[in-house]
């Protein structure tokens, strides 16, 4: 593991606390329906070209619905954009979206259905680590490929299954990091660990706080949450009767909004930490000033680095009249990582309709991918070989938070 400071970290101030949070599982009691839940069972044209669908799952409705939304319009931007090379081709691209809610059984209900769409031949999906496991399990079944902009629970890609691929790190990566930064750059001693009891934010939270007592800091208690949970009271008063020096949480920014906020009402000035699901200007609008002396690491990279990162920014502000969140970028990289493997088996298929197996190998090969912001290889696994971890912080109530470190494998 390299460990690089940035400029921001020189310039913040030492007691500032934050961290930056985006991706992974969570739950919804939501009924809102599908975008898309018709199945085809034979094959479609649109004039003369074959029709090819690829699908989004992603929370469109829900406490984690600002990144859902952000994934599912990167990928649709990257769709878009391709449509004209595969009418050459003789293929007619149709974005297909689903609304998981981020809720397990809706996401397997909505996999079933996609499952039985001939059409269909990859999904960009999912965001939740606890959606993306079980809906896998259903796409596997069918041979439907898939590439998660943002999962990052180990279960995701260690079962075996040859259909599934992420572009971001891993928990057991995104964990250590997170704490050898509170450990060593932020000289935490005694830290207080929650979770919010999902697949995603109990892994996180478990990985972070066995590297942190390695590293010889003392673990003084750990709680849960439960996601949907709006009085924190009964955490916060643990916490105060621990006296740590800064709190870890391992959940999604529509709890952690309210924590920090409720935490910070009760006089516990403390710097907070969290992953990536934290990674949403949701955090902002829910914690307000309350936000500032906040870490997070998050497995997203801000698309402002780099000339592509940037034209990407500016088209889809323009395409949707609305800034870019932390997994907008990755949405747009994951469908360019499953296009690419599409037409790679096409092309391998002397032009004719490759079978839906031919292209979950096709995706599962790629190597040096180039995408607007990340350089994607797959592993034996499904994992991103070239994956990074960066760390940010609240100096300020606004998002983005201000880089202060990277952390590459």
């Amino acid at each position: 593991m390299k460990f690089k400071k940035s400029v921001g970290l020189l310039l913040s101030s030492a007691l500032t606390v934050g961290i930056l949070a985006a991706c992974s599982s969570g739950g919804s009691s939501s009924t809102t329906e599908p975008e898309s839940t018709g199945t085809e069972t034979e094959t479609e044209t649109s004039g003369e070209n074959t029709v090819i669908k690829i699908a989004t799952q992603s929370p469109l409705s829900g406490g984690s619905a600002i990144l859902g939304e952000a994934l599912k319009l990167g990928a649709q931007l990257k769709l878009e954009e391709e449509i004209a090379k595969f009418e050459e081709l003789g293929y007619t691209l149709q974005l297909e979206p689903y609304d998981d809610q981020g809720d397990p059984k809706k996401g397997v209900s909505n996999a079933n259905i996609i499952g039985t769409d001939d059409a269909i031949y990859g999904v960009v999906g999912h965001l939740n680590s606890g959606v993306q496991i079980p809906s896998t399990e259903v796409y596997e079944k069918y041979n439907i490929v898939s590439v998660s902009p943002a999962a990052t629970a180990t279960d995701v890609t260690d079962r075996g299954l040859s259909t599934v691929n992420r572009i971001v790190a891993r928990d057991d990566f995104q964990g250590p990091a997170g704490a050898e930064f509170a450990v060593n750059e932020l000289g935490a001693k005694a830290i207080f660990v929650i979770n919010d009891k999902t697949a995603y934010g109990v892994g996180l939270a478990d990985a972070f706080r066995d590297a942190a007592a390695e590293l010889g800091a003392e673990i003084v208690g750990e709680g849960s949450v439960t996601v949907g949970e709006k009085d924190f009271n009964g955490v916060i008063n643990q916490i105060t009767t621990a006296k740590p020096d800064l709190v870890y949480f391992g959940g999604l920014y529509s709890e952690a909004g309210i924590l920090i906020k409720q935490a910070r009402d009760k006089g516990l000035d403390i710097p907070f930490m969290g992953g990536d699901g934290l990674d949403s200007s949701g955090l902002v609008d829910i914690a307000g000033d309350s936000v500032i002396g906040t870490y997070i690491t998050s497995v997203a990279g801000s698309s402002e680095t780099s000339e592509s990162g940037k034209a990407f920014v500016e088209a889809y502000r323009a395409a949707f009249n609305k800034e870019p969140e932390s997994y907008s970028v990755y949405g747009y990289d994951a469908m360019g990582v499953l296009l690419q493997g599409l037409e790679n088996a096409i092309t391998d298929n002397g032009g004719e309709l490759p079978s839906k197996a031919d292209v979950a190998a096709a995706v599962r090969a790629i190597q040096n991918f180039e995408g607007a912001l990340t350089t994607v290889s797959f592993d034996e696994k499904g994992d991103n070989v070239n994956a990074k971890v960066f760390i940010y912080e609240f100096a300020e109530a606004a998002y983005p938070p201000v880089q202060v470190g990277e952390v590459s494998q």
